[in-house]
């Protein structure tokens, strides 16, 4: 027998109690089921995997995490809000504003470091474009993915439209990480991002970005498993993203459209939109069409006892992922021995070739690794502003400095991906070579930064845009999430006063 495909009418957030006009509703679609040929509403058979998954998203909201984890949690989203907030002033935020500018009569959803709200669906996509304005956001190594910049977003535009609370919030948030970045973990992250020509970052932030909304949105299992179908059918992004040379299309592609088609497939599951049971397996299957190869077990591997949100990096330096470990090793070098930039003959780099490929002599000064280590070297660090400075690209004083720089790629730094590491050798006038090799970049599993480093990093970016105070109550109503009654009430520290 063919089941029930409006089982998610009521909602489950929705009285036990069926109106007149829903029953009418029901009536109708068993006499327009009836009229169909036999086999069309044929239930779907539901994989192992599928129905594992679907059970643990339906019941991530009322679920307990450990301490270790809620830690980590608040630590990436006041991390996620700080790059949110840092960015608004850059080119994919202006870009995002003025979008914005025809939205800002649906008074649901807050619109970050600005005075405007909007519909969640512009919210999301809107402060997703804020959150991969520059490099400041987060980033996971094992599935080639930016989890924060997108989930976040997706997060409390679907927590503003439902008025969900602090905790669920948290909860929602850390099941997004869960599952977005297990998606390509599956596929083979590293080989299908070099091999495939589509976009991990935009397949995994989409799929992370459905479940923590539809767990925003308390969807059962059955919804879930709809919220899957629709979210595979919105999966796209190809890795044309590495020429944009403004940032604008990869923030979109990254965050802006994933945050946007996630809290899509949740409200269109909540409205009433039913769907294939297991797009997973089957005809025409979701692995069939993106990645023949992959292991969907990976998607429930150590669910419940692994948490990607725990094995996600947060980067100490506002530049991409590959530049982290260049400038720790140019840190750790300097605060050995101070080098004066005269003294210098010449500055080697050494990462691996799919690292190196991405931060080569590029436009941008936050993904140019020559031009960052020669800002290093003279700063003797590296700041959000001058991450983000590009006319001094063109300073005189810069590019003595950066003529010394060499990268290089290395085959044996290739064989540990995708562990991002990086061998730095400065060599001085007088012969003397200064070298590091960093291994664990600070801010990853191995190396992590402490919660007080984590809140002196959304300082150092809040406070220039928002002021002391509004990123003190932003700090303490992160750290003290439980609190929160409605996270509707983030508002009033996350805009502009």
């Amino acid at each position: 027998m063919g089941r029930n495909r409006n089982a998610n009418i009521p909602r489950a957030n929705s009285d036990s109690s069926l109106s007149r006009r829903s029953l009418l509703q029901r009536a109708g679609w068993t006499v327009a089921a009836a009229a169909l040929p036999s086999g069309v509403f044929a239930a779907d058979t539901i994989s192992p995997v599928m129905a594992k998954l679907s059970t643990y998203m339906s019941e991530a909201g009322g679920r307990a995490l450990p301490d270790e984890v809620v830690e980590k949690a608040k630590h990436h989203i006041l991390d996620t809000f700080a790059a949110m907030i840092s960015g608004s002033d850059l080119p994919p935020a202006r870009a995002a504003f003025q979008f914005a500018r025809d939205y800002t009569t649906d008074k649901t959803a807050t619109i970050v470091a600005s005075k405007m709200t909007s519909s969640p669906l512009e919210a999301a996509l809107i402060n997703g474009m804020l959150a991969h304005s520059d490099e400041t956001d987060d980033s996971n190594e094992f599935s080639q993915s930016h989890p924060g910049c997108s989930v976040v977003p997706a997060t409390l535009a679907a927590g503003e439209k439902f008025g969900i609370d602090g905790t669920r919030f948290l909860r929602a948030v850390t099941l997004g990480y869960d599952i977005g970045p297990r998606m390509t973990i599956s596929f083979g992250a590293l080989e299908f991002r070099n091999n495939s020509h589509k976009s991990t970052h935009a397949i995994s932030s989409v799929f992370g970005s459905a479940a923590a909304a539809g767990c925003a949105a308390n969807l059962n299992a059955q919804q879930m498993r709809w919220l899957l179908d629709y979210t595979a059918q919105q999966s796209s992004g190809i890795g044309a993203w590495n020429r944009d040379t403004e940032h604008i299309e990869k923030a979109f592609v990254f965050a802006g459209m994933t945050a946007r088609s996630g809290v899509t497939a949740a409200l269109v599951v909540h409205a009433g939109f039913n769907g294939i049971d297991d797009i997973f397996s089957g005809t025409d299957n979701y692995f069939q069409a993106y990645a023949p190869n992959a292991h969907p077990e990976e998607l429930v591997d150590k669910l419940g006892e692994r948490y990607e949100i725990a094995r996600t990096n947060i980067k100490k330096w506002t530049v991409g992922s590959p530049i982290q470990a260049p400038l720790d090793a140019m840190y750790n070098i300097l605060k050995k021995r101070p080098v004066n930039p005269d003294d210098v003959k010449s500055v080697v780099v050494r990462l691996a070739h799919t690292e190196a490929r991405v931060v080569d002599n590029r436009e941008m000064p936050d993904i140019c690794l020559q031009h960052m280590v020669a800002v290093m070297l003279i700063d003797k660090t590296a700041s959000f502003h001058a991450a983000h400075d590009k006319p001094r690209m063109k300073d005189p004083a810069v590019l003595r400095v950066r003529a010394k720089v060499q990268l290089v790629p290395s085959d044996e730094l290739e064989k540990l991906e995708p562990a991002r590491q990086a061998i730095v050798e400065i060599t001085l006038n007088d012969g003397t070579v200064l070298s590091d090799h960093v291994t664990d970049v600070r801010g990853t599993v191995d190396n992590p930064m402490t919660r007080e480093e984590v809140i002196q990093k959304c300082r150092d970016l809040v406070e220039p845009v928002l002021g002391k105070e509004n990123c003190t109550n932003l700090i303490d109503k992160i750290m003290g999430i439980e609190k929160v009654q409605d996270i509707r009430d983030l508002r009033s520290v996350l805009q502009k006063a």
